[in-house]
């Protein structure tokens, strides 16, 4: 970090990846020894306690704190540095890292704290659903029962996931929506209602392929029933940036947002399930977290990124998802 003092304290999910537990503790310390850096560790143990050391942390006026894990870990550690002037880094090591993607941080350890060193700090929005911070997406319908069916599941990963997202399909039954976006009410019977704060999902399924996470506004995306023939191609444009082209997306833009529907369920933020009410109000933070980011990133190397994300996401393990 441009060779200054910095104070640095790393927060890893011991459970979030192989390596999480000796082999990154040890590149941090390697790395920060030749940079004078210096290091504090911990490793979270239980719900919350992520948010608890990040806490500790800022009290004892650290200046940078690393989440290393998942988007879960990733989000309980930014939702609680939200308005400081302590700066996140992230190191990847879940199964979407929606917010890393989106920030176009490296998904490989030693090129993620590489970053982390050359400190190119930027300054991102968040969202508050009801009281809860969220970064990259919030969502009501089809989207947030697979996210809730994908919390229950044993198992993690792409392939989970889309066999979540398959079962679920099955019975799901869409639902009438109110939405006031700002000063325009839009009534919608909808298979799901997606608010973006950033592009994507994570494992770069790009729900809201135009929304910018610096720009101080919420992008809405509305899937209308369709039908069996209409997934193929809703599926391709999801992980090509298109899916607003797709007759069956009706895509709106706002800083404030209510959505109002007949009773409470489930709603996820950045995949994470929880209960909430009929009526869920949704605003944006601007400029709410600093974070280290690439300075910038061409054309090619975000087109090379998504393009191989795609193939591996389609590749040959597929036929075992329902093993």
């Amino acid at each position: 970090m441009n060779n200054q003092k910095i104070s640095i304290k790393a927060i890893i999910n011991p459970i979030s990846g192989v390596g999480s537990k000796r082999k990154i503790p040890k590149m941090l310390t390697d790395l920060c020894r030749g940079e004078n850096l210096s290091l504090g560790i911990a490793f979270t143990e239980y719900p919350g306690h992520a948010s608890e050391i990040t806490g500790k942390a800022v009290e004892e006026g650290v200046d940078c704190i690393l989440a290393v894990g998942g988007d879960g870990t990733v989000n309980e550690i930014a939702r609680s540095m939200v308005y400081l002037d302590t700066i996140l880094g992230i190191i990847p090591k879940g199964s979407g890292d929606g917010l890393a993607r989106e920030l176009h941080i490296p998904m490989d350890v030693k090129k993620a704290l590489d970053l982390i060193i050359k400190g190119h700090v930027t300054t991102i929005d968040a969202c508050k659903a009801n009281d809860r911070i969220f970064f990259c997406t919030c969502g009501v319908g089809f989207d947030a029962a697979v996210s809730q069916k994908f919390a229950e599941g044993k198992r993690r990963g792409s392939l989970t996931y889309i066999k979540s997202t398959i079962e679920e399909y099955m019975s799901y039954q869409p639902e009438p929506y109110e939405l006031w976006i700002d000063n325009q009410t839009v009534k919608e019977k909808a298979f799901l209602i997606a608010c973006g704060n950033a592009s994507q999902y994570g494992n770069n399924a790009f729900i809201a392929p135009h929304a910018n996470i610096q720009d101080g506004e919420m992008n809405l995306t509305i899937l209308v029933p369709f039908t069996p023939l209409d997934i193929a191609p809703l599926a391709i444009q999801l992980f090509t940036k298109q899916i607003d082209r797709n007759s069956k997306i009706k895509t709106f833009k706002g800083k404030d947002v209510t959505i109002l529907r007949q009773k409470p369920g489930i709603m996820h933020l950045d995949g994470e399930p929880v209960m909430a009410d009929g009526r869920i109000d949704i605003s944006i933070l601007p400029k709410a977290l600093k974070v280290l980011t690439p300075e910038q990133v061409s054309f090619t190397e975000e087109v090379q990124h998504l393009f191989g994300q795609v193939t591996r996401f389609f590749d040959k393990r597929l036929p075992y998802i329902f093993r």
